[in-house]
């Protein structure tokens, strides 16, 4: 039988909550749960007023792997959606805009992923992103190298970066702008990338081929897009283990000297959490937000 709860006022069926979704760890869909819970207040405004992509993944990471953007079937009346323009046409998507919503949401098994836009006008971004891809055998520690390069660039500019884990092998750096263009965003995310391929050529690349990446990190710029998503602050990840797009300070970037120590699981992020509230908070103080040169 699913037990039912409620959650700030809204009735939820969870499901299969000792099914183990992470067998390297034992981690459970209960303690998926419990994780999201207890993030939630950190997690919901990186969610806010942002359509909702997610990559489900019901019977852990070695099942069935599958992308969704439109409402899922069943989506309760009290989740908020919005109608988002597509090329092919309108879709119809999540926002998760409270603790209920979100529960829901992690109740079906899912990595969060939002765009670089609030709902309302996709064409004008709020957030620059890069992700930082390292093609083995480099790793974290070199991401975090091609990180403080671009940190001091975008500083530059007057444009202030935090980054976050990826939550698989990798490195995201975030910032707020101005609304602006997402073209325009992608256009000068573009330029920084290939200043960096030009500044440090046996590092960086920023062309996707993948024969160019072995030993280097692809400097990720097109998730400026508007059709683009990237993973959002504090998602677990469909990864062996229960791994988590985690913010990390400066500090630790600069003091990275292997993968190991910039590796966050949903049980490191209670401690992080005391220790660091919410380390990308800044990205809501609207006055701050850069203008784009």
């Amino acid at each position: 039988m699913t037990p039912i709860t409620e959650v700030a006022g809204r009735r939820l069926a969870l499901s299969n909550l000792e099914k183990v979704l992470y067998p390297a760890t034992g981690f459970t869909k209960g303690e998926v749960l419990h994780y999201y819970a207890t993030t939630a207040d950190a997690l919901l405004p990186h969610l806010r007023d942002r359509p909702l992509s997610f990559l489900r993944y019901p019977d852990g990471p070695d099942g069935q792997v599958f992308f969704a953007k439109n409402v899922p079937p069943g989506t309760p009346d009290w989740v908020t959606t919005a109608e988002v323009p597509r090329s092919e046409g309108p879709a119809r998507m999540v926002v998760v805009q409270d603790l209920a919503s979100l529960m829901w949401a992690a109740n079906l098994v899912t990595e969060f992923h939002t765009p670089q836009w609030v709902v309302g006008d996709p064409a004008e971004a709020d957030r620059i992103v890069f992700d930082l891809d390292p093609g083995p055998p480099a790793s974290v520690v070199e991401c975090c190298e091609v990180a403080l390069w671009l940190r001091e660039r975008l500083a530059a500019d007057g444009i202030t970066a935090y980054a976050k884990t990826s939550g698989s092998k990798g490195l995201h750096l975030l910032a707020a702008v101005r609304p602006t263009p997402s073209e325009r965003v992608t256009e000068y995310a573009k330029g920084l990338a290939v200043a960096a391929e030009r500044a440090m050529p046996k590092l960086v690349v920023h062309r996707m081929t993948r024969s160019l990446r072995p030993g280097k990190v692809f400097v990720d710029w097109s998730q400026n897009a508007a059709r683009k998503t990237t993973a959002t602050p504090y998602t677990l990840r469909a990864r062996p283990e229960p791994t988590v797009s985690a913010p990390v300070t400066w500090t630790e970037v600069e003091e990275c000297r292997s993968a190991s120590q910039l590796a966050f699981l949903a049980t490191d992020m209670g401690p992080r959490m005391q220790d660091y509230g919410d380390l990308l908070a800044p990205l809501f103080d609207a006055p701050s937000a850069g203008r784009l040169p």
